[in-house]
């Protein structure tokens, strides 16, 4: 019995109570309340240490090496892996620890020091992380200092500096310096991560933050006269300044020169924001959920040159001949529009 138990008898009884007592309150606990709790615990066990937001592995040939995305941006491999594809002994690296935090275990070896360029020594810093949800942390080297590893080894082996033992290194060297050249590292490192698709959505999310907003503001004029003359002077229509009744074909036309050509998933989330009702009408126009500061100079800007490029066209076909080459590479698909099947629709 421990010293704690002979001056107290009560002292186990007690210990249970307690751990009964802290799982009845995590219990009690939401999982964001939990994930929080654990992330502080992790963080005051491992220290300040960058947290690993997507992971995967590079395959080539035989060869894999696992990576990470960490939370800030940084593509990084693991250093147990690379050993492992260099037939090295991963477990080396734990048993020397103190140097291996300074430079990297598989480039320490004395005849690889004359081929390590400048580039690859300001990338020989390791950088710990930890895997969300696993114990311990890891090693890891920027994504960019893998393919200069690889050149260490063949340069190393074509002067004839290698030993024995180092020339199984240099051979999976040059299966994977040979499988990087094909695709950048850090390509490589995001396709394994699935990091490019939230990559994207990270950046479609920003447009729309940008661009959209969820709270409509009050219905302001934004479509000058002269925009829509000069769409009735090039479908050939008589124009009416006293009305302002438009065909829906105009609404089309709308869409077509304006709000598709802002970036692209503005326009969708504009429809999502302000779907039709059952009648087929919109209860607001787009521009109102389009923010002051960034959407609505955006669309501004697009209708002034829009009415330029009508302005300065003789025949429709011109006019949609130079708004081709000015926007083209901004439309997604193109639009093949019948006039005559489309209801009229409230004015702009």
């Amino acid at each position: 019995m421990s010293e704690r138990n002979d001056l107290d008898p009560n002292a186990d009884a007690a210990s249970e109570l307690a751990r009964k007592g802290g799982r009845a309150r995590a219990a009690k606990l939401g999982a964001e309340e939990r994930s929080a709790i654990a992330a502080a615990a992790a963080a005051a066990r491992w220290g300040d240490v960058h947290v690993a937001e997507s992971t995967g592995e590079i395959r080539i040939g035989n060869l894999s090496i696992a990576c990470a995305v960490l939370d800030d941006g940084t593509r990084v491999v693991s250093q147990s892996t690379v050993l492992q594809a260099l037939g090295r002994n991963p477990e080396k690296s734990r048993r020397t620890r103190g140097t291996s935090e300074l430079r990297a275990p598989f480039l320490l070896a004395n005849n690889l020091q004359p081929f390590i360029s400048d580039q690859l020594r300001d990338l020989d810093e390791p950088i710990p992380y930890r895997v969300a949800g696993e114990s311990g942390r890891s090693l890891g080297y920027r994504a960019e200092m893998l393919p200069l590893v690889c050149l260490v080894y063949i340069d190393a082996a074509k002067a004839g500096a290698l030993d024995s033992k180092q020339m199984g290194a240099a051979a999976a060297a040059e299966i994977l310096y040979r499988g990087l050249a094909t695709v950048g590292i850090v390509a490589l490192v995001d396709e394994a991560t699935g990091f490019q698709e939230r990559r994207a959505r990270d950046e479609l999310r920003s447009i729309l933050e940008a661009y959209v907003s969820a709270e409509f503001r009050q219905w302001v004029r934004v479509f000058p006269d002269e925009f829509f003359e000069q769409i009735y002077r090039l479908q050939g229509w008589d124009y009416d300044k006293r009305s302002s009744k438009r065909p829906g074909y105009v609404g089309k036309l709308i869409n077509k020169y304006i709000y598709d050509a802002l970036p692209v998933g503005v326009t969708e989330e504009l429809q999502r924001l302000n779907p039709k009702n059952e009648r087929g009408n919109r209860p607001r126009r787009h521009h109102q959920h389009l923010t002051a500061d960034t959407g609505n100079v955006h669309l501004d800007r697009q209708i002034s040159t829009v009415i330029t490029l009508m302005r300065i066209s003789n025949s429709n076909s011109e006019f949609e001949d130079l708004f081709a080459r000015a926007f083209a590479p901004q439309l997604r698909l193109p639009v093949v529009i019948d006039p005559g099947s489309y209801r009229d629709a409230p004015k702009q």
